[in-house]
């Protein structure tokens, strides 16, 4: 690559960054640090009707928790500045005009009423309406309109928006890193809009204004934005500028793989589809997963690096990413393949961070305990952690004994557990040692001399102290609890179960 890799995110600020939109960040952000380039994110308000307060920050937040923070945007090295479209409005009129001066564009001044009246004319006659070559030198365009006319309407304050004008009967061959040769004809292209009489540029204009001012020199994004390529391309070309190399993401599939993934279905499946909680609705991070697990996950939907691993740190992703590795074909959302790294992620987080995970949970439930006895309690339930807010519930039993116990584990307890158990806690009592491994030791040898069965007593000991078939090595939790708890506890089963 002959010149700085510059990349950029470009989100609209209209609401909570979905998970796609992370997902293009990412893949943007590794192609970025892989080529030592630039990652900058720009953000496109154009559109002020859609705006949504707190948006922007939201976004901002969501790449700083995932560890992939851009180079340059709002009030951070703003080289290029301003990052955000709606402060860099001049900017557009003068390249609109420039397009209009060149022949490359036209004012077209028809009303919504008028376009709503030839589109019911044209679908009453079977044909689809499009605003094109066909019809523009028919409508109230600047292209059968004197320019003095031109000049006076405008003055006067009346409604236009500048539209491009497309070339007629052009094959476009072009070229997408993903997708190889991609082909277009011009004639079946729509004019679009690039510029209204409110001082607004649509995104195709700014996009293309601020892409080629700010440097950028490859455009990664969603496989969406690819019907809006030729556009892009003859803008490049209107301009007389030299365009980006384009790369079209594959789309983020629904869990059955038909349709792209929505809003909706998070919540009709019951998981999240934004980074982090918005509203009233579940973030990953406020669902538990780890920001290392989730740039993990999204990292495999739509690429491989063409080997068996699964598992990757950040910077092994800046390593082996490649755009040829992409797939062209859209990937499946899978919320269980989701939990399933996160599991991986925090089995193998130290057991200080997950003390310091699990430490507000406890202040929230009022209980205080030793740094060193967090960390032993989470030694013993990490591996089977799955989301860090399954915390408490793996752990419950520590802290209170169980005032319920689970009903087809209670039938494990026989006729003849009530009188083992009371043999178990007169075996108790006489331990000095009460740690886990004399414990053991002990029980065992009492069951041993006696030729009572493991299973008699051992299942429902767990339950007495736990309420279930669950948890850590057994001998552990005792330890944990003590004696004088672990025998209160089995004295409740007795008198319950």
């Amino acid at each position: 690559m002959s010149k700085q890799v510059r990349v950029r995110f470009a989100p609209s600020p209209t609401g909570a960054l979905h998970i796609g939109g992370v997902r293009t960040a990412l893949f943007n952000y590794l192609f970025a640090k892989k080529n030592n380039g630039i990652f900058y994110l720009r953000v496109e308000d154009t559109d002020q009707t859609r705006f949504v307060p707190g948006a922007e920050a939201y976004i901002m937040e969501a790449l700083e928790w995932l560890g992939i923070s851009p180079d340059e945007t709002v009030g951070k090295n703003e080289k290029f500045g301003p990052y955000r479209q709606s402060e860099r409005k001049e900017l557009y009129q003068t390249y609109a005009d420039q397009l209009i001066n060149s022949g490359w564009a036209y004012y077209a001044f028809d009303t919504p009423e008028a376009l709503k009246n030839l589109r019911n004319e044209q679908e009453a006659e079977g044909k689809t309406f499009i605003y094109n070559h066909t019809i523009r030198e028919k409508l109230d365009t600047s292209l059968v309109i004197s320019a003095e006319e031109v000049t006076k309407r405008i003055a006067n304050g009346e409604h236009y928006v500048i539209r491009f004008k497309t070339p007629v009967d052009e094959t476009l061959h072009l070229k997408d890193i993903i997708r190889g040769d991609v082909k277009f004809e011009t004639s079946l292209l729509d004019d679009k809009v690039l510029f209204k009489s409110d001082g607004m540029p649509t995104y195709h204009l700014a996009n293309i204004v601020d892409d080629h001012l700010m440097e950028t020199s490859h455009v990664i994004r969603g496989e969406e934005w690819l019907p809006s390529m030729p556009l892009h391309i003859l803008l490049y070309r209107a301009f007389g500028w030299d365009a980006p190399e384009f790369a079209h993401l594959p789309l983020i599939l629904k869990p059955n793989g038909k349709g792209k993934l929505s809003k909706r279905d998070g919540e009709i499946g019951g998981f999240p589809v934004f980074p982090l909680d918005w509203k009233e609705l579940k973030g990953f991070k406020g669902d538990g997963y780890l920001p290392d697990a989730l740039i993990n996950f999204l990292s495999m939907i739509g690429w491989n690096d063409g080997t068996e691993k699964e598992y990757f740190s950040l910077q092994e992703l800046v390593e082996a990413f490649d755009l040829s590795r992409v797939h062209k074909a859209g990937a499946r959302f899978d919320i269980e393949k989701a939990k399933s790294v996160n599991h991986h992620y925090l089995s193998n987080k130290s057991d200080s961070f997950l003390a310091e995970v699990f430490e507000p949970v406890l202040a929230s439930k009022g209980i205080k305990i030793s740094k060193d006895l967090n960390e032993k309690i989470m030694s013993l339930v990490k591996e089977r952690l799955v989301l860090t807010t399954n915390i408490w519930d793996l752990t419950d039993f520590f802290f209170q004994a169980p005032t319920s116990y689970d009903e087809k584990a209670s039938k494990n307890w026989k006729e003849e557990t009530p009188a083992l158990m009371q043999e178990l806690i007169s075996t108790l009592e006489y331990i000095d040692g009460f740690d886990s491994a004399n414990i053991e030791a002990i029980v065992k040898d009492w069951l041993t001399k006696n030729e009572i069965g493991m299973g008699k007593v051992m299942q429902p000991f767990r339950l007495s102290l736990v309420g279930a078939l669950k948890g850590p090595h057994l001998f552990d939790i005792v330890e944990i609890i003590g004696k004088e708890e672990t025998i209160s506890r089995i004295q409740k089963a007795i008198s319950t179960l």
